[in-house]
């Protein structure tokens, strides 16, 4: 199934021979209290500002990173088996701060049949770090802070987010579950999994 163009060299190196740590590791956690800025690891070219406005999310008394509140989550279950197959576990616990939408197993459930089953696939590893990596923004961004407007994922595509009447949508997913605080992070559940534009699944 492709979706557009096969994955750059530099992208597989990143993603695929350091499962993103370098990558996400590149991204500085800003503590500017005016508007929260993400310059994407995986290209040269300047970003521009960022939509998503406000101060880090505070985290004190969230001892579970991104990672164990995944795994302990009964409706991220797919979720946590495509972390465990990218082997991004070590990179969603780490210091961060990351805004992740995570889609739900209903949200998985809902891609074309046989999809989620490649991604899955030993030999498509580097295409599902890059799917994944489209649900992470750079710093810790709370429902309230969130203005409409591009932003740049940690893939290094942006994605569209929308609000309207206090809802969100980010993409084509509408966020169905705010503001899951993490130790390293936010989580906020979607109900579509965000497909990058430049993924290429054999």
């Amino acid at each position: 199934m492709i979706i557009r163009r096969t994955l750059t060299g530099n992208l597989l190196l990143g993603l695929a021979g350091l499962g993103l740590a370098t990558a996400i590791g590149a991204c500085t956690p800003t503590t500017d209290t005016s508007t929260t800025t993400g310059e994407s690891p995986v290209t040269e070219s300047p970003i521009a500002e960022s939509p998503i406005a406000g101060s880090p999310t505070a985290t004190a008394g969230a001892n579970a990173t991104i990672d164990q509140v995944v795994s302990s989550n009964g409706s991220f279950s797919t979720l946590n088996s495509a972390i465990q197959a990218a082997e991004l576990e070590s990179t969603l616990s780490g210091a961060g701060p990351y805004t992740v939408f995570a889609p739900t197993d209903a949200a998985f459930a809902a891609l074309p049949p046989g999809t989620l089953d490649r991604l899955l696939l030993p030999e498509n590893k580097a295409q599902l770090q890059q799917l994944l990596s489209y649900h992470v923004v750079p710093g810790s961004v709370t429902s309230a802070q969130i203005t409409p407007g591009e932003v740049n994922t940690v893939e290094g595509a942006p994605v569209n987010i929308t609000t309207s009447a206090g809802e969100v949508t980010v993409g084509n997913a509408r966020v169905t579950e705010p503001d899951i605080t993490a130790s390293n992070g936010v989580i906020h559940a979607i109900d579509q999994v965000l497909l990058p534009p430049d993924l290429q699944v054999e």
